[in-house]
Protein backbone atom coordinates (compact mmCIF):
# COMPACT_ATOMS: atom_id res chain seq x y z
CA UNK A 1 0.00 0.00 0.00
CA UNK A 2 1.20 3.56 -1.14
CA UNK A 3 1.07 6.23 1.60
CA UNK A 4 0.14 9.47 0.19
CA UNK A 5 3.63 12.03 0.63
CA UNK A 6 3.47 14.15 3.19
CA UNK A 7 2.35 17.54 2.49
CA UNK A 8 5.24 20.15 2.73
CA UNK A 9 4.20 23.31 4.43
CA UNK A 10 4.09 26.11 2.44
CA UNK A 11 7.26 28.81 2.88
CA UNK A 12 7.18 30.74 5.76
CA UNK A 13 9.85 33.85 6.39
CA UNK A 14 11.03 34.40 9.87
CA UNK A 15 9.45 37.32 11.38
CA UNK A 16 8.70 36.96 14.53
CA UNK A 17 11.20 38.41 17.12
CA UNK A 18 12.03 35.22 19.44
CA UNK A 19 15.39 36.26 21.35
CA UNK A 20 18.33 38.81 21.52
CA UNK A 21 22.14 37.80 22.35
CA UNK A 22 23.57 40.74 24.40
CA UNK A 23 26.96 39.69 23.09
CA UNK A 24 29.59 42.43 25.05
CA UNK A 25 31.91 41.85 22.33
CA UNK A 26 31.97 45.18 20.71
CA UNK A 27 30.48 45.87 17.35
CA UNK A 28 29.21 42.15 15.93
CA UNK A 29 30.85 41.90 12.74
CA UNK A 30 29.23 38.36 11.55
CA UNK A 31 27.27 36.01 13.11
CA UNK A 32 27.15 32.21 11.38
CA UNK A 33 25.07 29.05 12.31
CA UNK A 34 27.26 26.20 12.61
CA UNK A 35 26.42 22.87 10.53
CA UNK A 36 23.03 22.23 12.18
CA UNK A 37 21.81 25.18 13.13
CA UNK A 38 21.58 24.62 16.60
CA UNK A 39 24.93 27.38 17.56
CA UNK A 40 26.24 30.23 16.05
CA UNK A 41 29.71 32.18 16.18
CA UNK A 42 30.03 35.91 17.11
CA UNK A 43 32.88 37.84 15.60
CA UNK A 44 33.30 41.04 17.77
CA UNK A 45 35.66 43.88 17.01
CA UNK A 46 36.59 43.67 20.71
CA UNK A 47 39.08 40.44 18.88
CA UNK A 48 36.94 38.21 20.47
CA UNK A 49 35.19 34.78 19.04
CA UNK A 50 31.84 33.58 20.92
CA UNK A 51 30.38 30.04 20.47
CA UNK A 52 26.53 30.50 21.54
CA UNK A 53 23.07 28.41 21.56
CA UNK A 54 20.80 31.11 20.30
CA UNK A 55 17.45 28.97 20.70
CA UNK A 56 18.59 28.95 24.49
CA UNK A 57 20.63 32.53 24.52
CA UNK A 58 23.32 31.25 26.38
CA UNK A 59 27.16 32.10 25.97
CA UNK A 60 28.94 28.63 25.95
CA UNK A 61 32.62 29.97 25.43
CA UNK A 62 34.94 32.40 24.65
CA UNK A 63 37.92 32.48 22.17
CA UNK A 64 40.49 34.85 22.77
CA UNK A 65 43.43 35.20 20.32
CA UNK A 66 43.36 37.65 17.69
CA UNK A 67 45.54 40.36 17.71
CA UNK A 68 42.44 42.70 16.25
CA UNK A 69 39.00 42.77 14.72
CA UNK A 70 37.02 39.50 13.84
CA UNK A 71 35.64 39.63 10.68
CA UNK A 72 34.26 36.06 9.72
CA UNK A 73 34.13 32.75 11.36
CA UNK A 74 33.19 28.66 10.83
CA UNK A 75 32.53 25.89 12.10
CA UNK A 76 33.84 22.06 11.10
CA UNK A 77 31.03 19.52 9.78
CA UNK A 78 31.73 17.61 13.62
CA UNK A 79 31.43 20.65 15.79
CA UNK A 80 35.27 19.86 16.85
CA UNK A 81 36.71 22.79 15.64
CA UNK A 82 36.58 25.92 14.75
CA UNK A 83 38.40 28.75 12.31
CA UNK A 84 38.26 32.25 12.10
CA UNK A 85 39.75 35.44 10.60
CA UNK A 86 40.75 38.62 11.00
CA UNK A 87 42.44 42.13 10.57
CA UNK A 88 45.17 41.01 12.26
CA UNK A 89 45.77 39.41 8.66
CA UNK A 90 45.51 35.61 10.47
CA UNK A 91 43.74 32.74 10.29
CA UNK A 92 43.06 30.74 13.38
CA UNK A 93 41.85 27.14 13.66
CA UNK A 94 40.45 26.88 17.42
CA UNK A 95 39.46 23.51 19.40
CA UNK A 96 35.70 23.60 20.41
CA UNK A 97 35.77 22.02 23.85
CA UNK A 98 39.11 23.55 25.42
CA UNK A 99 38.60 26.91 23.60
CA UNK A 100 42.71 26.89 22.60
CA UNK A 101 44.32 27.74 19.27
CA UNK A 102 45.52 24.82 17.53
CA UNK A 103 47.32 26.86 14.92
CA UNK A 104 47.77 30.57 13.76
CA UNK A 105 48.25 30.83 9.87
CA UNK A 106 50.03 33.73 8.50
CA UNK A 107 50.68 34.59 5.47
CA UNK A 108 48.06 37.22 3.75
CA UNK A 109 49.53 40.58 3.48
CA UNK A 110 46.40 42.38 4.37
CA UNK A 111 43.32 41.86 6.89
CA UNK A 112 41.49 38.62 6.04
CA UNK A 113 38.04 38.68 5.35
CA UNK A 114 35.92 35.82 5.13
CA UNK A 115 36.84 31.92 6.14
CA UNK A 116 35.45 28.52 4.98
CA UNK A 117 36.72 24.73 5.61
CA UNK A 118 36.29 22.44 2.99
CA UNK A 119 33.82 19.81 3.73
CA UNK A 120 36.14 17.13 5.21
CA UNK A 121 37.44 20.40 7.51
CA UNK A 122 40.78 18.83 6.24
CA UNK A 123 41.89 22.43 4.33
CA UNK A 124 40.66 25.88 5.84
CA UNK A 125 40.33 28.49 2.75
CA UNK A 126 40.54 31.91 3.31
CA UNK A 127 39.85 34.99 1.45
CA UNK A 128 42.01 38.04 1.86
CA UNK A 129 41.74 42.56 0.90
CA UNK A 130 45.33 41.40 -0.43
CA UNK A 131 42.97 39.90 -3.08
CA UNK A 132 44.04 36.42 -3.08
CA UNK A 133 42.54 33.08 -1.75
CA UNK A 134 44.82 30.96 0.05
CA UNK A 135 44.68 27.01 1.38
CA UNK A 136 45.87 26.01 4.59
CA UNK A 137 46.41 22.34 5.82
CA UNK A 138 44.97 22.01 9.07
CA UNK A 139 46.84 18.40 9.43
CA UNK A 140 50.39 19.11 8.34
CA UNK A 141 52.59 21.48 10.35
CA UNK A 142 54.32 23.61 7.56
CA UNK A 143 53.68 27.48 8.55
CA UNK A 144 52.24 28.22 4.48
CA UNK A 145 49.50 28.13 2.64
CA UNK A 146 49.32 24.90 0.37
CA UNK A 147 47.94 26.52 -2.70
CA UNK A 148 47.11 30.28 -3.87
CA UNK A 149 44.36 31.78 -5.79
CA UNK A 150 45.53 34.97 -6.75
CA UNK A 151 43.32 35.97 -9.93
CA UNK A 152 41.40 38.32 -7.87
CA UNK A 153 42.39 41.89 -8.99
CA UNK A 154 41.55 43.61 -5.57
CA UNK A 155 40.29 42.45 -2.72
CA UNK A 156 38.15 39.17 -1.93
CA UNK A 157 35.14 39.68 0.21
CA UNK A 158 33.02 36.83 0.21
CA UNK A 159 33.92 33.06 -0.22
CA UNK A 160 32.06 29.85 -0.36
CA UNK A 161 33.00 26.12 -0.89
CA UNK A 162 30.66 22.88 -2.02
CA UNK A 163 32.12 19.51 -2.02
CA UNK A 164 34.14 20.57 -5.50
CA UNK A 165 33.77 23.89 -5.87
CA UNK A 166 35.23 27.45 -4.63
CA UNK A 167 33.25 30.42 -4.95
CA UNK A 168 34.43 33.89 -4.25
CA UNK A 169 33.54 37.28 -4.73
CA UNK A 170 35.65 40.46 -5.33
CA UNK A 171 36.07 44.30 -5.09
CA UNK A 172 36.52 43.84 -9.04
CA UNK A 173 33.45 43.09 -9.45
CA UNK A 174 33.84 39.58 -10.79
CA UNK A 175 32.16 35.83 -9.40
CA UNK A 176 34.62 33.35 -9.87
CA UNK A 177 33.74 29.64 -9.39
CA UNK A 178 36.69 27.30 -9.13
CA UNK A 179 35.25 24.02 -10.28
CA UNK A 180 38.02 21.43 -8.78
CA UNK A 181 37.06 18.35 -10.06
CA UNK A 182 37.10 20.06 -14.12
CA UNK A 183 40.26 22.46 -12.81
CA UNK A 184 38.11 25.39 -14.29
CA UNK A 185 37.66 28.19 -13.27
CA UNK A 186 34.70 30.88 -14.94
CA UNK A 187 34.54 34.37 -14.02
CA UNK A 188 31.38 36.38 -14.02
CA UNK A 189 31.40 40.11 -14.31
CA UNK A 190 28.90 41.41 -12.35
CA UNK A 191 30.48 45.05 -12.48
CA UNK A 192 30.15 46.80 -8.98
CA UNK A 193 32.46 45.72 -6.24
CA UNK A 194 30.96 42.20 -4.66
CA UNK A 195 29.97 42.12 -0.97
CA UNK A 196 28.37 38.75 -0.58
CA UNK A 197 28.57 35.43 -2.57
CA UNK A 198 26.53 32.46 -1.79
CA UNK A 199 25.49 28.60 -3.51
CA UNK A 200 21.57 28.14 -3.51
CA UNK A 201 20.59 25.20 -1.70
CA UNK A 202 19.81 22.70 -5.04
CA UNK A 203 23.60 23.77 -6.25
CA UNK A 204 22.26 24.97 -9.18
CA UNK A 205 22.38 29.02 -9.32
CA UNK A 206 24.69 32.18 -7.15
CA UNK A 207 23.87 34.75 -5.22
CA UNK A 208 25.81 37.83 -5.25
CA UNK A 209 25.57 41.44 -3.84
CA UNK A 210 26.82 44.59 -4.81
CA UNK A 211 27.61 47.66 -3.75
CA UNK A 212 25.28 49.47 -6.21
CA UNK A 213 22.78 47.95 -3.89
CA UNK A 214 21.47 45.18 -6.15
CA UNK A 215 21.73 41.33 -5.72
CA UNK A 216 22.18 39.20 -8.77
CA UNK A 217 21.11 35.07 -9.05
CA UNK A 218 23.70 33.27 -11.70
CA UNK A 219 23.37 30.19 -13.40
CA UNK A 220 25.85 28.24 -11.82
CA UNK A 221 27.00 26.77 -15.33
CA UNK A 222 26.14 29.39 -18.02
CA UNK A 223 26.29 32.49 -15.75
CA UNK A 224 23.02 34.00 -17.44
CA UNK A 225 21.03 36.00 -15.01
CA UNK A 226 19.01 35.06 -13.58
CA UNK A 227 17.41 37.91 -11.55
CA UNK A 228 17.77 40.95 -9.73
CA UNK A 229 17.05 42.03 -6.51
CA UNK A 230 16.67 45.84 -5.19
CA UNK A 231 15.00 47.82 -2.28
CA UNK A 232 17.46 47.43 -0.06
CA UNK A 233 20.76 50.31 0.52
CA UNK A 234 24.29 48.86 0.66
CA UNK A 235 26.40 50.74 -1.11
CA UNK A 236 29.24 51.40 0.91
CA UNK A 237 29.44 48.67 3.77
CA UNK A 238 30.13 44.94 3.10
CA UNK A 239 26.98 42.94 3.78
CA UNK A 240 25.61 39.26 3.96
CA UNK A 241 22.79 38.17 1.42
CA UNK A 242 21.13 34.27 1.92
CA UNK A 243 18.93 32.15 0.25
CA UNK A 244 16.01 30.64 2.81
CA UNK A 245 16.41 27.11 4.06
CA UNK A 246 14.41 25.76 0.90
CA UNK A 247 15.86 28.29 -1.92
CA UNK A 248 12.09 29.94 -1.79
CA UNK A 249 13.68 33.28 -0.90
CA UNK A 250 16.53 35.84 -1.14
CA UNK A 251 17.61 37.55 2.00
CA UNK A 252 19.60 40.19 2.42
CA UNK A 253 21.28 43.13 5.00
CA UNK A 254 20.89 46.81 4.28
CA UNK A 255 22.38 49.92 5.50
CA UNK A 256 18.87 51.38 6.57
CA UNK A 257 18.66 49.08 9.55
CA UNK A 258 16.01 46.51 7.58
CA UNK A 259 16.66 42.94 6.23
CA UNK A 260 14.80 42.63 3.09
CA UNK A 261 13.56 39.39 1.81
CA UNK A 262 12.21 38.95 -2.03
CA UNK A 263 10.37 35.99 -3.68
CA UNK A 264 13.10 33.93 -5.53
CA UNK A 265 11.04 33.53 -9.17
CA UNK A 266 8.64 36.31 -8.82
CA UNK A 267 11.41 38.76 -8.28
CA UNK A 268 8.78 41.13 -5.69
CA UNK A 269 9.58 42.32 -2.61
CA UNK A 270 8.05 39.75 0.12
CA UNK A 271 8.69 41.47 3.41
CA UNK A 272 11.30 43.94 5.62
CA UNK A 273 11.94 42.95 9.19
CA UNK A 274 12.82 46.02 11.12
CA UNK A 275 15.88 45.01 13.00
CA UNK A 276 17.95 47.98 13.50
CA UNK A 277 18.31 51.74 13.61
CA UNK A 278 21.72 51.57 12.17
CA UNK A 279 23.01 49.43 9.29
CA UNK A 280 22.59 45.66 9.71
CA UNK A 281 26.08 44.27 9.21
CA UNK A 282 25.62 40.17 8.74
CA UNK A 283 23.01 37.43 8.59
CA UNK A 284 22.91 33.92 9.01
CA UNK A 285 19.95 31.94 7.66
CA UNK A 286 19.43 28.33 9.29
CA UNK A 287 20.53 25.03 7.57
CA UNK A 288 17.21 23.42 7.81
CA UNK A 289 14.57 25.75 9.28
CA UNK A 290 12.83 28.98 8.59
CA UNK A 291 14.96 30.74 11.27
CA UNK A 292 17.01 33.61 11.13
CA UNK A 293 19.89 35.24 12.84
CA UNK A 294 20.91 39.08 12.08
CA UNK A 295 23.53 41.30 13.84
CA UNK A 296 23.55 44.59 13.88
CA UNK A 297 25.58 47.30 16.69
CA UNK A 298 26.07 44.67 19.67
CA UNK A 299 23.22 42.85 19.04
CA UNK A 300 22.27 39.47 17.85
CA UNK A 301 18.47 38.98 17.16
CA UNK A 302 16.73 35.25 16.50
CA UNK A 303 13.88 35.36 14.07
CA UNK A 304 11.04 32.51 13.41
CA UNK A 305 7.98 32.16 11.48
CA UNK A 306 5.28 33.79 12.70
CA UNK A 307 3.31 30.13 13.47
CA UNK A 308 6.43 28.85 15.38
CA UNK A 309 6.07 27.79 18.63
CA UNK A 310 8.74 27.08 21.06
CA UNK A 311 7.33 23.62 21.99
CA UNK A 312 7.79 22.21 18.09
CA UNK A 313 11.56 22.18 18.08
CA UNK A 314 11.89 20.44 22.26
CA UNK A 315 9.00 18.01 20.96
CA UNK A 316 11.71 17.13 18.08
CA UNK A 317 14.40 16.31 20.20
CA UNK A 318 18.08 17.04 19.77
CA UNK A 319 19.43 15.43 15.94
CA UNK A 320 21.49 12.41 16.14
Amino acid sequence: MAFPEPKLKKPELPTKLLGTLQCKQGAVRAVRFNVDGNYCLTCGSDKSLKLWNPHKETLLKTYSGHGYEVLDAAGSFDNSQLCSCGSDKTVVLWDVATGQVIRKFRGHAGKVNCVQFSEEATVILSGSIDSSVRCWDCRSRRPDSIQILDEAKDGISSLKVSDHEILTGSVDGRVRRYDLRAGELCSDYVGSPITCVCFSKDGQCMLAASLDSTLHLLDKDTGEMLGEYTGHKNVTYKMDCCLSERDTHIGSCSEDGKVYFWDLVEGSLATSLPVSNSAVQSLSFHPTEACLLTAAEGLVQLWREESYTAGEAEEEGPPA
